[in-house]
């Protein structure tokens, strides 16, 4: 292929509550569509992955509206979900990739349905599907993934994608390389993460689905002996999955997943919502310190990112108790659709190698 070729590039990362689309040509954004799903629909669905059908239906008709022809793409390149734990990096869907999609090899999420939408939308047609530093990419460091006990090690989920896209933006307003760079990153959205990255690795990391703090709609670190008396209650497992991730958070306290929404409750005068998006940043603001201790405190920013970084009142909240540690960089809303495409584009102008995805045995 031409490295002077504009190639076209359809981008597709689902959300828990959306599906986002990018078509590129080089490096352009030229059409992008936010498609929301709302409770009511999604809620026909007992687990992510029986949306399947329904979400590419979703995408199919909106490629149809914008009259964008699959055969007319270079490439699709997915959002990557919660794979086997794997390397940073661009990876071509393959057989394996999509069984271990299909069965949430590591948790059902709606990211494990980005390249299975993909490969579908190509049937028929030579275009390749590819995805981009997966929900499971693995870089910490082994003395990051000791716990407590032996038989439950702390494991390597995240917002990766975003999270690798912002530390190397960050890098490069440094007049660094992102090798050369010690960032922490966090991703605020209805789920969380708080990264370090040393290297050019995320050395540790925390997602909110398991631990560090409360998300909008995760809960975060719970302590663990009452976790367990729940659990014991009688409760389904469904249920409590539910409870620590989509249930639970800010959403728990507060009946809303709308940040918006919450903030109107506080500046009305409700005190309960004011304790609980204080102690939402407090939370944020913790384990950021947390992961500063992890690079022995020498940090050379910190970067705040995700669709709630848009909100100024969380983002006083949180650098007000973390300012001390290093400067501040904000990343407002998502880079996921941008790197996606530029990850693909790096494979398909030969910069950078497609890597193989394992097979089972291989695991």
């Amino acid at each position: 292929m031409s490295a002077g070729k504009d190639f076209r590039i359809l981008a597709i990362n689902p959300g828990s509550t959306s599906t986002k689309l990018g078509l590129y040509e080089g490096e352009r954004c030229v059409y992008a569509k936010d498609i929301q799903h709302s409770l009511e629909e999604l809620a026909r669905f007992n687990l992510v992955i029986d949306q399947l059908e329904y979400r590419e239906e979703v995408v199919r008709q909106v490629l149809a509206e914008a009259a964008i022809a699959i055969e007319s793409l270079d490439a699709i390149a997915a959002r990557g979900g919660r794979l086997q734990p794997i390397p940073s990096g661009v990876y071509a869907v393959n057989d394996a990739m999509r069984h271990d999609a299909e069965i949430g090899f590591q948790g059902d999420h709606a990211s494990n349905l980005a390249c299975l939408i993909g490969w579908n939308l190509v049937k028929g047609h030579d275009v390749p599907v590819y995805v981009v530093d997966p929900v499971s990419v693995d870089e910490m460091w082994p003395i990051a993934k000791v716990s407590g006990i032996p038989t439950i090690p702390r494991t390597s989920l995240s917002h990766a994608l975003n999270m690798k896209m912002v530390a190397k933006m960050a890098a490069q307003q440094l007049g660094k390389s992102y090798d050369q760079s010690r960032l922490i990153v966090a991703h605020l959205g209805g789920g969380g993460s708080v990264s370090a990255h040393l290297g050019g690795r995320m050395v540790d990391l925390y997602n909110s689905d398991k631990e560090g703090p409360m998300a909008i709609e995760r809960s975060g670190g719970i302590p663990s002996i009452e976790l367990m008396e729940l659990c014991y209650s009688g409760l389904a497992k469904e249920h409590m999955l539910k409870k620590l991730a989509g249930q639970g958070g800010v959403y728990a306290h507060l009946g809303t997943k709308d940040l918006r929404e919450v903030e109107r409750m506080v500046e009305s005068g409700d005190e309960k919502a004011e304790l609980v998006l204080d102690a939402y940043c407090y939370q944020v603001a913790k384990y950021i310190g947390a992961l500063a201790a992890s690079l022995e405190g020498q940090v050379d920013a910190i970067c705040i990112s995700g669709g709630i970084a848009h909100s100024q009142v969380v983002l006083e909240k949180i650098i007000k108790r973390v300012r001390f540690i290093a400067e501040v960089l904000i990343f407002p809303g998502g880079e996921e659709l941008d790197a996606l495409a530029l990850g693909v584009l790096s494979v398909l102008k030969g910069v950078e190698s497609v890597l193989l995805y394992p097979s089972g045995d291989q695991v």
